[in-house]
């Protein structure tokens, strides 16, 4: 063991530990949800970032030495490498505003630093958590800012999950473009449509998710490092902001810019609202489709079956043979989940007050599980799921053969009065429709059926243009 104190005394750390005395209190404090920082990895090199930026900022403007920089800069570069993330022991849910996890970052990186130059841990007298590792900062800035950056990150992973999954929605289309099916609204038999133009919708409502997704990415970008304690710069040297802005955009690859207002931007937290509230939005949406590949594939006996899921495990303890749509069903509960997130964070941005917002810990933790379970449910969707689907082609060309719905195309051929007149006819007797419209004196079965193909169904204008 080795001996730390804070202003509240001193306490025992254990020798192997990289964080110190306002960790272990921390850890002490806040026993709430069992997942720690460690768990937040993009956020841990988020931090690591800042720090390494801070360092050379310092630097430069003779905040701290050339050694104590290029230590601090070393270990960070350790935690970016993925390395000591076990050392982040504090719980994500915590009181102050993220300052846990800003001293277990400090308490690691100077003690890594030590251990680069070959000193013992705890030798704060060569380089102090405080003094030089938080040099020119605050948790006020430096964590928010570590937030926004993780947030980043998990943003570029997710437009990649989102983007094969639209690709392979897309490439299903392909596969069907040419398969006539029976449209639906409120669950009843609609108008014709293609399975392909089905699963082309799917891909595009993907695609303008990924759109909307890039723009919030941009607020991501505004932060208020250099702001300190509420926005005012206090303890930082003459310039500093404007060093250390460009230098962690340089390091982290994330196009950051110094918020316009400082203590505005430290105590409005809206970007997380507004980001969050764009991940519900494409949890709504792919819940929704997934809600679609569910029914469309229910049966496969006495259901849609319009097209078969692959399967994917048994479905049941007791029925043989019983196969789920298990992989949209656990996609739709991380929409649930992602919807529930969503609340948390509305409830956090709203509560906080004056010039800071003390809720930030549950705001990075809400959009860390959000963005992750997001693109993970994406990748099992995407591999487990719609590459594997297929069309129930036998069964979706009787129901076109046999469907009294095709009527409504030829409305502007024969009009509405008689269009419905073949339909109910051909409901009551259930003949074909072709037959219906012959026996009525209407149009012949030949020319019907010249008329009732795929492509003249679901193009625009093409029924039209070849009766006349």
């Amino acid at each position: 063991m080795r001996q730390e104190h804070d202003f509240l005394g001193p306490k025992d750390i254990p020798d192997h530990a990289y964080w110190g005395v306002h960790s272990a209190r921390a850890v002490e404090n806040f026993p709430i949800t069992g997942h720690t920082v460690a768990q937040m990895p993009a956020l841990v090199r988020a931090l690591a970032h800042v720090k390494q930026a801070a360092a050379a900022a310092n630097l430069r403007l003779g905040v701290i030495s050339q050694t104590q920089a290029d230590a601090i800069a070393q270990a960070c570069q350790r935690l970016i490498a993925g390395q000591h993330h076990e050392q982040f022991v504090v719980d994500v849910l915590q009181g102050g505003a993220g300052t846990s996890t800003n001293m277990n970052a400090n308490e690691v990186i100077a003690n890594l630093a030590l251990e680069i130059l070959g000193l013992p841990k705890g030798r704060y007298d060569v380089i102090h958590p405080n003094d030089h590792v938080n040099a020119s900062q605050s948790t006020n800035d430096a964590y928010p800012t570590a937030v926004k950056l993780a947030t980043y990150f998990g943003i570029q992973d997710l437009l990649a999950a989102l983007a094969a999954l639209r690709g392979a929605f897309q490439a299903k289309a392909g596969e069907f473009a040419h398969i006539l099916k029976i449209g639906r609204t409120q669950l009843q038999d609609a108008v014709p449509m293609t399975l392909g133009q089905e699963f082309t919708a799917f891909a595009q409502m993907i695609a303008d998710d990924e759109q909307r997704l890039r723009e919030s990415a941009t607020l991501m970008c505004e932060i208020n490092l250099g702001g300190t304690a509420i926005g005012t710069g206090i303890n930082a040297p003459v310039g500093y902001v404007d060093v250390v802005v460009p230098t962690l955009a340089a390091l982290s690859g994330v196009p950051v810019v110094k918020a316009r207002d400082l203590i505005a931007a430290t105590g409005d937290t809206g970007a997380f609202a507004d980001i969050s509230g764009i991940l519900k939005r494409i949890a709504v949406k792919l819940s929704k489709i997934s809600n679609d590949l569910r029914l469309l594939s229910s049966g496969p006996q006495a259901g849609v079956g319009d097209i078969r899921l692959p399967a994917r495990q048994a479905g049941s303890s007791i029925m043989p043979g019983k196969v789920n749509p298990v992989i949209p069903e656990v996609v739709n509960q991380v929409c649930f989940e992602v919807i529930g997130h969503d609340a948390a964070i509305t409830m956090a941005v709203e509560g906080g007050q004056l010039q800071l917002n003390a809720f930030e810990p549950l705001m990075a933790w809400a959009l860390h599980q959000s963005l992750s379970h997001l693109g993970r449910a994406c990748h099992t969707l995407q591999r487990n799921c719609v590459e594997g689907i297929e069309a129930n082609t036998a069964l979706l060309d009787a129901r076109i053969h046999e469907s009294v719905t095709l009527v409504t195309a030829l409305n502007p051929l024969i009009g509405y009065e008689k269009a419905a007149q073949i339909a109910k006819t051909a409901m009551a007797s259930g003949k074909p429709i072709a037959l219906v419209a012959e026996e009525l004196g209407i149009m012949d079965q030949a020319q019907m059926r010249a008329l009732l193909v795929a492509d003249k169904l679901t193009t625009p204008g093409a029924l039209t243009a070849t009766a006349a």
